[in-house]
Formats: structure tokens, sequence, C-alpha cells
């Protein structure tokens, strides 16, 4: 008897199974929706609309170099950003555990502001959804399972909101003209092939040194000041970002393959790796 019921039984658990999945995709979405709404009001629109060369000629001398590389003379100051990110998320503490992900993220230059919206797979049909961001000024981090069961929160505290501004400043390299003197950057000399870039936003300050190769491109960003939570606690950690693959898109140059990591006394840990896919800029209306 019991034979027979069976395929109505497996029947209603993929039923339920593919609920809840649609029910947590759907309060995920709704979630990213009022994120980016916070976002876009906090949205300013530039006082002037072309990059113009002029501005960048009494920059330091390896920073002029990667404006005058990555940008032409007119090219429209960048407005709105979304990418479209896949690669690996290392997910182990002691060893390490890649996992595969897709990612859309959204990004405003002024107010600074990024959502990355990623799906990771742990397992088939098995996905956690993160929100990670800086977002009307606070720092935003959660992980959750189906989009319903949360795995992962960090408070919204002055050490993340400096984590996330930083990862802005860093993924610039994206949208070059958000690097230009005019959108707030302030950038400061070390040698031939380094310069430090300053940024605030309200009472967040961050800076990165940017490290650039023979051609002018960026190469590398780090920090040795990021905050990265250990066992509770926030611990200020060597972070940096790689760059490389560099191609046009609406006549800027960017880099399409990228990796991060913090820096431990043990050694380089790797946590993410990405191309973009896809990139779509908005300008000035």
């Amino acid at each position: 008897m019991w034979l027979r019921a069976l395929p109505l039984v497996l029947l209603i658990l993929v039923a339920g199974v593919v609920l809840v999945v649609l029910y947590g995709g759907a309060r995920w979405q709704a979630g990213t929706e009022q994120l980016i709404a916070e976002m876009w009001a906090e949205r300013a629109q530039p006082s002037i609309d072309t990059h113009d060369s002029r501005e960048i000629a009494d920059l330091p001398a390896p920073v002029e170099r990667y404006f005058r590389t990555v940008l032409d003379d007119g090219q429209p100051w960048v407005t709105a950003v979304t990418v479209e990110h896949t690669g690996s998320f290392n997910m182990g503490e002691a060893e390490d555990q890649w996992r595969p992900f897709v990612s859309t993220q959204h990004v405003i230059p002024r107010r600074p502001g990024f959502l990355w919206d990623a799906r990771i797979r742990m397992a088939p049909a098995l996905t956690v959804c993160v929100h990670d961001g800086y977002v009307a000024g606070r720092g935003v981090l959660v992980a959750k399972l189906l989009g319903l069961v949360t795995v992962m929160e960090q408070p919204s505290t002055p050490e993340l909101a400096q984590g996330e501004l930083m990862r802005f400043l860093a993924e610039a390299a994206w949208y070059p003209t958000a690097l230009l003197p005019r959108q707030g950057v302030r950038w400061e000399p070390i040698d031939e092939t380094q310069a430090t870039a300053r940024l605030t936003d309200g009472e967040t300050e961050v800076d990165l040194v940017f490290a650039f190769d023979a051609q002018g491109l960026i190469n590398t960003v780090r920090s040795d000041t990021r905050y990265r939570e250990v066992e509770g606690v926030q611990v200020a950690t060597p972070w940096e970002g790689r760059f490389w693959d560099y191609e046009r898109r609406d006549g800027m140059l960017i880099p399409l393959e990228g990796e991060v990591a913090w820096l431990l006394p043990e050694g380089r840990r790797a946590y993410w790796r990405g191309r973009t896919e896809a990139i779509e800029y908005e300008y000035v209306d």
C-alpha cells in the first residue's frame, strides 16, 4: 500500500522544496530592492559630465599615467554601474573550501555606495545568498541559506563601514572615473609605481595603496588595516586585491579578472576570485 503512495509523497516533498526555494528567493529579492532603493536615494549627479585631462596634470606621476592610459579626454563620467561576476569564494577557515558563485553588483560613485548580491552554491539545490555592501553610509554583510535562514550577519559598526568603503574604493578600477579628484579621491605620492588614495564619506575615511604596472594599469591595491572578524572580534589585518586581463569597455580600460586575499602571518589567504562577465554603465542624464 505504502509503495503506491510513495510517488505522491515524493511529489509533495519536491513541491515543498520548490515552494521554499521560491519563497526564499522572493524574500531575498525584496530585501535586495530595498537596499538598492536606499542607495539610490543618496545618489548625486556630478556638476560636470566628462573627463578633462587638465584635472590630472598635478597628480602623482603613476596616477597621472594611469588615467592617461585608461581614460580618453572627454570620457563621460560614470554615475551608476551594474556588474555581473562569476567565480569562486573560499568558505574555509583552516583549509580552503572553494565554492562557485554568481553575482550582480550595483554601484553608484557619488554618494559612494555598492551592493554585491551573490549566490554561493554549497551543494546541488543548496545556495547561500549574500549581501555585501556600503549603503547610505553604513556597511552591510549578511548571508542566508536559500535567502531565508541567517548563517552570518555582521552588525553595522564603524569597522564594517570602513571595510566596505575600502572595497568600494578598491573596485573603482571597474569604474575609473570614480577615482578622479573631482569625485572626492585625494591622491598622495609614494614612489614611481605607487600612490595612496584617500576617500572620505561622512565620518568614515579610508586609504589604500595603489600599485601600478609597467603599462600604467592598477596591479594591486592594499591596506594594512582592513578589519576582519576573528572569533567575534574585529582585528585590523593586512588585505590585498589584484587585477589583471584589462580590456576596453565603453571607452574605458578596465580589469576583467581579480582576486582578493587576507595577508596573514602564516601566509597569503585568498578568499575571492572572480571574472567580470558583463558590465553596464550609466552616465549623466
